[in-house]
């Protein structure tokens, strides 16, 4: 059964150059297009290593720049798609377009797989986000021998391998495409508190690195600070400004990690007024100094 779909959401794929408070003006040293990019090609990763590194990089609010597909075969827990949050279980797939906020729980028992597809995707994807319950034993059949000879073929070094293996990203295209056709009549219309929670956390994306306030958000879509907290906490059981911090704490936790990126440079390229007002920010919310987390890493 589909659970809840987002609206397209294409309007995230343009890099911007950010300046702390200043949505789409100058920024500092760096811009988005200047920070590491996922690789291109497909790949397909087992769900319990993306948490390699820290349970933050699959738990906490992120978003990708390429599609996913994300396919539980063991284990139930929640996950967040575009702000609302639902329960995951066995045999759930979850497409997510590129630019959707997300964020999952992992637990020992999980087991699955998460295909990437890669930035310059051309395999024939759906443009909005689908968590759909697979019920029937031939589909649960067809998408693990698809998601096995995907990783066969990447792997492989015989000829043609990569026609291969594009023949087999086509296929799972197709198998997702029947699935939600197959579903379409059980679909949940959400709530109008849903709604705007998703559209909400489309903003985030958009906002979360020009530190623009939750308050100027609201007012873009329209309803009060207070009335779109409170629809956000029963949405995903967060307030809208938990949902922008989160987001911008994964981003800034990311950056320490995985990139040479000075402190004093994260923190204007997300937004924060000054390096000290970031180190706080993020002790707070991670319990550590920018400085220990990347030494730690």
């Amino acid at each position: 059964m589909k659970l809840f779909s987002t609206p397209p959401l294409s309007q995230l794929s343009q890099a911007k150059t950010v300046k702390p408070g200043a949505s789409g003006t100058p920024g500092p040293a760096q811009t988005a297009t200047d920070l590491p990019s996922p690789p291109s090609e497909p790949r397909l990763v087992q769900i319990a290593h993306l948490a390699k590194g820290g349970r933050w990089r699959v738990e906490a609010m992120r978003a990708h720049s390429e599609p996913c597909l994300l396919w539980f075969s063991r284990g139930q827990g929640r996950i967040t798609l575009g702000g609302v949050t639902r329960g995951y279980g066995p045999n759930n797939a979850i497409f997510i377009p590129p630019g959707v906020m997300h964020g999952f729980e992992i637990s020992n028992q999980t087991h699955g797989q998460a295909l990437f597809f890669g930035r310059d995707s051309d395999v024939a994807l759906p443009p909005a986000a689908h968590h759909l319950r697979i019920r029937e034993a031939i589909a649960q059949g067809e998408i693990g021998s698809i998601l096995e000879a995907i990783q066969r073929e990447s792997e492989s070094t015989r000829p043609a391998a990569d026609r291969a293996l594009r023949s087999h990203l086509g296929l799972l295209s197709v198998w997702l495409e029947r699935q939600i056709a197959s579903n379409a009549n059980e679909a949940i219309r959400p709530s109008a508190a849903r709604r705007l929670v998703t559209r909400y956390a489309v903003l985030v994306e958009r906002e979360y690195r020009a530190g623009t306030p939750v308050a100027d958000i609201a007012r873009e879509l329209g309803v009060t600070p207070t009335h779109l907290s409170r629809a956000c906490r029963d949405a995903c059981g967060k307030s809208a400004l938990e949902l922008m911090q989160e987001r911008r704490l994964y981003e800034a936790r990311r950056l320490l990690r995985d990139t040479p990126v000075p402190i004093k440079d994260i923190a204007q390229l997300l937004g924060y007024r000054s390096p000290g007002y970031f180190s706080r920010a993020f002790q707070a919310g991670t319990g550590s100094t920018p400085n220990a987390f990347r030494r730690a890493s």
